[in-house]
C-alpha cells in the first residue's frame, strides 16, 4: 500500500493553480465562437471578385506572378468584352496583391478576410492531379471560380489592401490584451439574459 504522506497533493496544487487563473484575463478565445477582429494591416486570406465592375480586361490575371488566376473572355452582342470563367487557386496565390493594384477599375477585386478558407484534408486531390487546370498537381478545393468569388460582407469581408477609404470602415483589431476575465464574462451573461 502507498504511503499516505502525499495524498491529494498533487490535486490541492492542481486546484491551486485552477483557482489563481480564474481572476485572470482570457489569453485565448473560443473559436469559432469567437473570432478576433484582424489587423487593418493584414492583407487578407482570399480573393473577392465583383461581376458588376469588372471590365474584363484580364489585367489581374497578367500581373499575377504565380499564375492563379485564370479568365475566359469574349465579346458580348454589344461588343464589350464579357467574363465568362473565371478560376482562382488559393493553393497557388501568395496574396501579394498585384492583381488589386494593376486592376484600372479600382474596385473589381478584393483581397477579403476569412476564417473559413481552410480545410483539413483533401478530398478531390487523385482526379484534380490530372485534370488541365491551372492548378494541376493541386488541391481543387482550393479553386474558387466564379459565383464563389462574389463579395458577401457578411461572410467574407473585403479588406482595406490597396483601398484606404476601405480600411477606415473596417472595425478595429480585437487585441487579446482587451480580454475581460472569467467573472466578468458571467456578469455580461446574466445581465443580457
Amino acid at each position: 500500500m502507498p504511503p499516505l504522506k502525499h495524498f491529494g497533493e498533487g490535486l490541492l496544487r492542481g486546484l491551486k493553480i485552477t483557482a489563481r487563473h480564474l481572476g485572470r484575463k482570457w489569453i485565448t478565445v473560443q473559436y469559432p465562437e469567437q473570432k478576433l477582429t484582424m489587423s487593418r494591416r493584414v492583407r487578407g486570406t482570399d480573393i473577392i471578385w465583383d461581376r458588376e465592375s469588372c471590365i474584363s480586361c484580364r489585367a489581374c490575371e497578367r500581373a499575377c506572378p504565380v499564375g492563379a488566376i485564370k479568365m475566359e473572355v469574349s465579346r458580348g452582342e454589344d461588343k464589350k468584352l464579357k467574363t465568362d470563367d473565371i478560376t482562382v487557386d488559393l493553393g497557388l496565390c501568395i496574396f501579394c496583391g498585384l492583381c488589386i493594384e494593376s486592376c484600372p477599375t479600382g474596385v473589381s477585386i478584393y483581397i477579403g478576410y476569412n476564417y473559413a478558407n481552410t480545410t483539413y484534408r483533401c478530398t478531390h486531390c487523385a482526379t484534380d492531379k490530372s485534370g488541365t487546370s491551372p492548378s494541376n498537381g493541386h488541391c481543387g478545393e482550393l479553386i474558387r471560380s466564379n459565383d464563389e468569388l462574389l463579395p458577401n460582407d457578411a461572410v467574407r469581408p473585403r479588406s482595406g489592401y490597396y483601398r484606404p477609404e476601405r480600411a477606415g470602415e473596417l472595425p478595429p483589431q480585437t487585441l487579446l490584451v482587451y480580454q475581460t476575465t472569467y467573472g466578468e464574462d458571467r456578469r455580461r451573461k446574466k445581465e443580457s439574459r
